[in-house]
């Protein structure tokens, strides 16, 4: 028996006493990971290499996924350990030995299934955005400081080195009163084509899938990454990626909800299933002429200098550009002042969540962070789909004089799916 399975099966019996309350600087985090595609899986193994922590569940509805992940996690311990592997997430919250739940699940399972995890007393990384909807993303920090539990979310750029570095020399005034900011991702993503209705494959809970969104039926170009293309279950390239970039923009300038919103784009590259733009760019006005601009090219993979993602700083002095892990500084004539660049990955937001349960350490970011940005996320996929600008609250981020576009802040749920704190 080596160390990882007697810790698993100590946690065992742990899981039959009340729920662990804190975790001791020598213990073990034990942690389960909900939806094992490709992030999913990434985590997974990311997870169970961090020291100190070791990975008990894999869970998925989709069972071929769940083994895949399950065994590229025993690969780690080179076959000595394997996690149990669970179709639902609620068996993990089950299990009072666990103290933290990863999830990676599509988008409109991040709240709900957060907001369960702090009743059940587990901490929460939850991937971007955190949300589906505006509202969600308010009912997360509130279960968390119900709750007392220490919610991050997966923007894993807060914690990289040299982006740290980098915001800290923008609010140090590196380029003088920054005023500006534009952010961008582009790829090159193919059409989705037209899907078909048909029965759910065998190795799937479709049931399960859907969870907390209403039912619709299966649909053979949907499941499993095509849902990021449909309101019903996704947030488009803005919420998927761009979260990223805008969470970058909000953090640099140090501004938290907008006064405007502003949206165009569309679906234009393709004619197919596809509901949420490829081309999208979407501008923010905040308090204190400061603004940001989100370009979003999805069908077109050359981005500001020929990069895929990145966000630039505009200030009364110069510019600071954030590119890969690293990030370049100009002065106001664009010659090249500064130039740096560090490590990135996933190892230290992961190890800033597992110090943070362990020693109250600060999350890197918080849900309240990581809600202001996906909320931007939110406001300009609204303002597309309204078709029209937004006037906010500037306290709030509150959508105002707008019915249409205020009914978007939330939506419907499956009868019994409905979160509650």
């Amino acid at each position: 028996m080596n160390r990882r399975t007697f810790l698993f099966l100590s946690g065992g019996m742990v899981a039959a006493g009340a729920a662990r309350t804190a975790v001791a600087a020598n213990e073990t985090i034990v942690v389960g990971i909900m939806g094992t595609g490709g992030r999913g899986t990434q985590l997974a193994r990311a997870f169970h290499g961090q020291p100190g922590c070791t990975v008990a569940y894999v869970c998925d509805p989709d069972r071929s996924r769940m083994e895949a992940a399950a065994s590229a996690v025993e690969r780690i311990d080179q076959g000595t350990y394997r996690p149990k592997t669970v179709t639902d997430f609620r068996r993990i919250l089950d299990d009072k030995g666990v103290d933290a739940l990863v999830i990676a699940a599509p988008d409109h399972w991040h709240a709900p299934a957060t907001i369960l995890a702090c009743k059940a007393g587990k901490h929460v990384y939850v991937e971007k955005p955190c949300s589906h909807n505006p509202r969600e993303g308010e009912l997360m920090v509130l279960a968390a400081r119900k709750y007392n539990r220490k919610v991050q979310m997966g923007n894993q750029r807060r914690s990289w080195p040299k982006i740290r570095e980098a915001m800290q020399a923008l609010h140090e005034g590196i380029i003088g009163r920054v005023y500006y900011s534009r952010a961008w991702y582009a790829n090159r993503r193919g059409s989705i084509g037209r899907g078909k209705l048909a029965d759910p494959p065998d190795y799937l809970d479709y049931e399960l899938w859907q969870g907390p969104a209403p039912r619709r039926p299966y649909r053979t170009n949907v499941i499993h990454y095509n849902w990021h293309w449909f309101w019903h279950w996704g947030t488009g390239e803005l919420g998927n990626n761009g979260v990223h970039a805008v969470d970058l923009s909000r953090w640099g300038l140090g501004v938290d909800y907008p006064t405007h919103v502003t949206s165009c784009g569309g679906r234009y590259r393709f004619d197919d299933d596809q509901e949420t733009p490829d081309t999208h760019v979407v501008g923010y006005d905040f308090p204190g002429k400061i603004s940001i601009s989100w370009e979003g090219l999805s069908c077109n993979p050359y981005g500001p200098d020929g990069s895929m993602f990145g966000a630039s700083f505009h200030g009364e002095e110069g510019t600071l550009v954030i590119s890969g892990t690293g990030y370049k500084v100009y002065d106001i004539r664009n010659k090249l002042i500064k130039q740096e660049k560090g490590p990135g990955g996933d190892a230290t937001h992961i190890a800033n969540f597992l110090n943070a349960i362990r020693e109250n350490e600060p999350l890197n970011s918080d849900i309240e962070e990581g809600h202001k940005s996906t909320l931007l996320c939110h406001l300009g996929n609204i303002a597309y789909r309204v078709g029209r600008d937004l006037r906010c609250c500037p306290q709030s981020g509150h959508i105002q004089g707008d019915k249409e576009a205020a009914s978007l802040w939330d939506r419907e749920y499956e009868p019994g799916w409905e979160p509650t704190v």
